[in-house]
């Protein structure tokens, strides 16, 4: 893969090549997308390796509803396609309509569900599937073939003989009723045809039409013969067959004859005796070559019809086990059951006799709405089990849409091998959603095809890193699925893309916003660890989460098995078993720490309370890393200096040099309870939390001389969480005091208050006192005078403390107050925001919003994370606010 080069010529904007990088972000249509809009990115992911193994390609999925609904922002699909393509007519069938997504999942049979967003028309349901399209019902008579990478929309016509009920699957002709199952794509539209030509099949209940044309009209298929209602139909060498629900077979020839009843059911005898073939499904399908039709019924499956004179056979799982966030269940033999028939269909008057396939050799058919799949499967195990993709096996889901029950089992695995029991597992807990599941393999086989012949996407490469084509639709698409580090990234690719993402119109980043970094929601409870990787590329992705807008997700692969200690701008210190560190959120530098003097690892540092031992000292315990002044590249990144602040000692960094210990030397044992502390203007500053005193040292004495202590500004018998934050000019120290716990009379806790914008919960409490002091440290320090002077408003500034640097963000275009006086928006000027205050706090963990100027009676807003579980998470919550302009840092000299 090619790589973008920046100025000082590292190649760290992607590190394993772009495409890679991008795409195993993106959900998994929206990497196809991208494979398709140029040729550079489709000839390097036919090479890739990397590609196919952070995504399902190829693989046969389950397509099925997603537990969530996506937020419009994250909605790749929810914008007018506003990009022009120079020399060429926009398609304005394409873009006649927005494009609009819902979020899916994709559930591989051997892996983790995967997110998928795919074209969705509002309150389209899927009728049917075949490669890169699926066909869309809405009402009235708004059927649709919709790409699901490309977005291309063909509408159908209605068919002229049936008039519409209200219930958009229930169709009148002649006084009968009709019910839609399904629609099968026989031949998909292609650009060769200008996507005018293909073949379709609308199957009811008791009737059959063909479309092969989106100019022309439906062809309803008479049959007065029917008996009984028609379960499945499919178009082979020209011919339309179909099958009842009771196995009889008919064909259509439209050119000259039809119908036909080729044959009746081939039930063998000891199934017609049991009447086990009334209770199944029949299914047409191809042989691998084309050349055979194939009959396949099922049986045992059941479902909420009226079973009334007939042996009702109810599958009892004989076995089940947890596999991929799923329950896989096994049915003993007897009970579900399968067969295969193949005929020869080149002579039908008189039509050659069935004959039963005992085996598929490496093939496998997959059965349901989609039209039928039939594709080689290479059988494999995992941990000493049977993977459930297998070779010589009928898969099976739904036959129907709009079943007013799900088939039990939901998706089957019949396999032809005699020794082999049947299989099966749900998609959903719940029978509350609208879209049936169908097999769909995702691949890009064809994106050659989406860019022809007058697609506006980008048919070219261009540039050093080939990322131009990347401009407009493309940005749009991978925009909403594509973390923040990795979104910085492909802005220092070119300067094109730096200023279109710095303009974001879609508001799918806040940049220069204060966000919470925390752990996603999966962890936070005590789930399977399957359950909660779930539609988790890895563990070492993590939420970023606006106080009024959608949480972003922000990938950081040099957390793994790393528990961060602090953060500052770009920079967060991190340890593990071994060492301390510095590594940039964007660029991924690792900076080693030197380990403390005389020291020894009691614990783990990545336990819930990492504690040291020192040769002269009792056990302490480390709260923080404080980068007071990150690594920069003027400084060859040896710039930076650290404060480890302990419990009852500090030590202090200077890049380029060894730890030093910060003296205090107060009896035993009356060590100090440090809480808090900073850099400033070449002191340290240190705050005890007993009493809100603050020590503080000057750095430029090596040998680090006794402190001074400054005396706090309240003295009464409350007890305060203490903080110290700079000035916005840099030149004064703050300390910010707010009463260390909060509730409400005889501890009742508030409900919590869901916050739609970003899922977090919110609570409100009484009022808390909240001060802020500042003072001149240096020249009181010289006067001997040491006077706070209480700061009543921060005026367009918002203060957020915890465990990273202090941020203090300027909120000039935010009101100070709700409108209304509710809690929302959360963000505001002129207040302090407390988080997780170090790595060993285990207090029921609230995050505090509290205004310097509250009106009478205003409360306090809460942002109230999960207690259960949270000792598992093991990372504490912190303040971090994402930046584009390092972006800026690392463009190509040289303008793409």
């Amino acid at each position: 893969m090619a790589r973008s080069i920046n100025e000082s010529g590292s190649s760290w904007v992607f590190p394993d090549g772009p495409l890679e990088e991008i795409a195993s972000r993106c959900d998994v249509i929206t990497a196809a997308s991208l494979v398709g809009s140029c040729k550079f990115y489709h000839d390097s992911a036919t090479q890739s390796v990397a590609l196919p193994a952070s995504q399902p390609f190829g693989m046969p999925c389950v397509l099925h509803t997603h537990q969530t609904e996506v937020p419009p922002a994250h909605n790749p699909f929810s914008r007018v396609h506003k990009f022009k393509q120079q020399g060429a007519q926009k398609d304005k069938q394409h873009d006649a309509k927005d494009r609009k997504g819902t979020l899916c999942q994709l559930t591989p049979l051997d892996r983790i569900s995967s997110d998928a967003v795919i074209p969705d028309g509002g309150t389209g349901m899927w009728a049917g599937a075949n490669g890169d399209w699926i066909a869309l019902l809405g009402f009235p008579w708004n059927w649709e073939l919709v790409n699901v990478y490309t977005g291309r929309r063909i509408p159908l016509p209605p068919i002229s003989e049936f008039k519409s009920t209200p219930d958009k699957l229930v169709f009148e002709s002649n006084d009968q009723h009709l019910q839609l199952l399904k629609i099968a794509i026989c031949r998909v539209p292609t650009a060769a045809s200008n996507y005018t030509s293909f073949s379709v099949l609308a199957i009811f209940n008791a009737a059959i039409a063909v479309l092969h044309c989106a100019s022309s009209r439906w062809t309803v298929l008479d049959n007065q013969f029917l008996a009984y209602g028609y379960s499945d139909a499919i178009i082979h060498k020209g011919i339309v067959f179909a099958v009842t629900q009771t196995g009889e077979v008919y064909a259509w020839n439209q050119l000259s004859w039809g119908p036909l009843l080729i044959s009746t059911a081939p039930i063998p005898p000891e199934l017609d005796e049991q009447g086990r073939y009334n209770l199944g499904s029949w299914w047409l399908a191809r042989s691998p070559d084309g050349s055979r039709l194939f009959l396949v019924h099922t049986w045992g499956v059941t479902d909420g019809r009226d079973y009334t004179g007939l042996v009702r056979i109810l599958p009892a799982a004989a076995t089940s086990e947890g596999r991929h966030g799923r329950t896989i269940r096994g049915y003993g033999k007897g009970l579900l059951g399968c067969e295969v028939y193949s005929m020869d269909t080149s002579q039908l008057m008189p039509p050659r006799p069935w004959r039963r396939i005992i085996s598929l050799g490496s093939y496998s058919l997959f059965l349901g709405v989609n039209y039928p799949i039939i594709i080689p499967v290479e059988d494999g195990a995992e941990h000493d089990r049977p993977n459930m993709a297998r070779s010589n096996s009928v898969y099976t889901s739904h036959h129907a849409v709009g079943l007013a029950y799900p088939p039990s089992p939901e998706i089957c695995r019949f396999s032809l091998n005699s020794e082999d029991c049947t299989v099966g597992f749900q998609t959903n807990i719940r029978w509350t959603w609208r879209q049936v599941p169908l097999w769909l393999i995702p691949s890009f086989a064809n994106a050659r095809q989406w860019n022809l012949p007058s697609r506006h996407r980008l048919c070219r490469g261009g540039g050093d890193g080939h990322l131009e084509a990347l401009t407009g639709d493309n940005i749009d698409l991978i925009a909403a699925h594509l973390d923040v580090t990795y979104t910085v990234r492909l802005a220092a690719c070119s300067r094109e893309l730096y200023d279109m993402i710095s303009k974001d119109e879609g508001k799918m980043h806040h940049w220069d916003e204060p966000c919470l970094l925390m752990p996603p929601p999966a962890y936070w409870f005590d789930e399977h660890w399957d359950v909660a990787r779930a539609s988790r590329l890895h563990d070492t992705v993590y939420d970023l989460v606006p106080l009024d807008h959608p949480r972003r997700s922000v990938a950081l692969p040099f957390m793994h098995d790393r528990k961060w200690l602090g953060a500052n701008g770009d920079w967060i210190a991190a340890a593990d078993h071994h060492e301390w560190c510095l590594v940039n959120v964007y660029t991924e530098r690792h900076i080693p720490l030197p380990s403390l003097p005389d020291s020894k690892i009691r614990h783990s540092i990545v336990s819930s309370r990492p504690a040291y031992s020192f040769n002269w000292r009792p056990e302490i315990y480390l709260l923080k890393i404080v980068i007071c002044q990150v690594p920069t590249k003027g400084g060859r990144y040896a710039d930076y200096k650290l404060i480890a602040l302990f419990d009852k000692t500090i030590f202090y960094l200077e890049g380029g040099g060894d730890w030093r210990m910060l003296e205090a030397l107060t009896p035993a044992p009356d060590y100090p309870n440090y809480c808090d502390a900073i850099e400033l203007r070449g002191h340290v500053f240190a705050v005890d939390e007993t009493d809100g005193s603050t020590y503080f040292w000057d750095t430029a004495n090596e040998n680090l001389m006794l402190p001074f202590v400054i005396p706090p500004p309240v003295v009464d018998d409350q007890q305060y969480a203490w903080f110290l934050a700079p000035s916005a000019d840099g030149k004064r120290l703050m300390i910010i005091l707010t009463v260390n716990k909060i509730g409400i009379a005889n501890a009742e806790v508030p409900p919590d208050i869901p916050y739609a914008a970003n899922g977090l919960q919110l609570r409100q409490y009484p009022p808390v006192a909240t001060y802020v002091f500042e003072l001149d440290p240096l020249s009181t320090a010289r006067a001997g005078d040491f006077l706070w002077r209480q700061v009543n408003s921060l005026s367009d500034h918002s203060l957020f403390l915890g465990l990273n640097y202090p941020i203090i963000a300027n909120l000039k275009k935010r009101e100070s107050k709700a409108p209304d006086g509710t809690l929302v928006p959360f963000m505001r000027k002129n207040c302090v925001y407390t988080a997780y205050r170090n790595i060993r706090y285990n207090q029921y963990p609230k995050i505090l919003r509290c205004n310097l100027q509250p009106d009478e009676g205003e409360t306090v807003g809460v942002i109230s994370l999960p207690k259960d579980g949270w000792d598992s998470v093991r990372q504490a919550a912190m303040w971090f606010k994402p930046a584009l302009n390092i972006a800026r840092s690392v463009l190509p000299l040289k303008k793409q």
